[in-house]
């Protein structure tokens, strides 16, 4: 029995960067979001722990169905199922404006994620057909507060941030933004004015906004160990599913 149980943490910890604990707490998630669903009519042929595996397999290994199928002894359209299913249950909860917004500081930025869906992307500045996905990251705690829905990859951030409604979250927060966000309500960098130099005291605000704003470079180049945000094969809904799932587990790797 001891020795099962210690294949199976291995399978977890190696294949989804998830420890026991944190993947016991993602199981309670789904099956509290019904997960299980109604008990009727032809049941799953795996329970609850293994679907809900499979799906944090595939987001964290970006492998095919028809290479999960026989890894979990079940064909490839199980597996599809199982991710249309699970998917969206594994979504980021949505955060509310906390009691303390005057002294949070929440970071945004944009970050490009290659999809093969061409209605979700499109050709942009990597040479790729990518999607822009806005992520807020807690400054302090470096959880992930929020992530908006894709937008094609050739919208500016300031266009992207405006379309994706989540200032409405944001009330009350200082947020700290990249020179993309001029005139969206942010704490921006300096920017030189024509043949003027910057001031002394704005290079050293500039130096100081840089070295808090790289939390969020170093929250999303976390999240992309999830390959499934590498080269995201899912079309319709599949990337934001994805995004917000990898954004739940990154979140909950993180707080313990």
């Amino acid at each position: 029995m001891a020795g099962v149980l210690r294949a199976e943490r291995v399978w977890v910890e190696t294949f989804t960067g998830l420890s026991m604990e944190q993947f016991g707490r993602l199981l309670r998630v789904v099956r509290d979001r019904g997960g299980n669903g109604t008990l009727r009519g032809r049941p799953w042929c795996l329970p609850l722990a293994e679907r809900v595996l499979i799906v944090a397999v595939y987001y964290r290994t970006n492998l095919t169905m028809r290479q999960l199928g026989p890894l979990f002894g079940t064909s490839s359209s199980t597996v599809c199922r199982v991710i249309q299913k699970l998917g969206p249950l594994l979504a980021l909860e949505p955060v509310a404006r906390p009691a303390d917004a005057a002294d949070r500081l929440w970071i945004v930025d944009g970050t490009l994620i290659p999809v093969r869906d061409r209605h979700v992307g499109s050709s942009s500045r990597n040479y790729r057909f990518s999607a822009n996905v806005q992520v807020i990251v807690d400054a302090d705690t470096r959880l992930v507060i929020a992530a908006a829905r894709p937008v094609p990859g050739t919208t500016a951030d300031a266009h992207a941030w405006r379309a994706s409604g989540l200032a409405q979250h944001c009330q009350g927060v200082t947020m700290l933004a990249d020179g993309a966000y001029l005139n969206c309500g942010m704490v921006t960098p300096h920017r030189k004015r024509p043949r003027r130099e910057l001031l002394a005291g704005e290079e050293a605000d500039n130096a100081a906004h840089r070295t808090v704003r790289a939390r969020v470079e170093h929250v999303i180049g976390r999240m992309k160990n999830y390959k499934i945000l590498r080269d995201c094969r899912q079309h319709g809904d599949g990337l934001h599913h994805a995004v917000q799932a990898v954004a739940q587990m990154h979140n909950l790797a993180l707080a313990s």
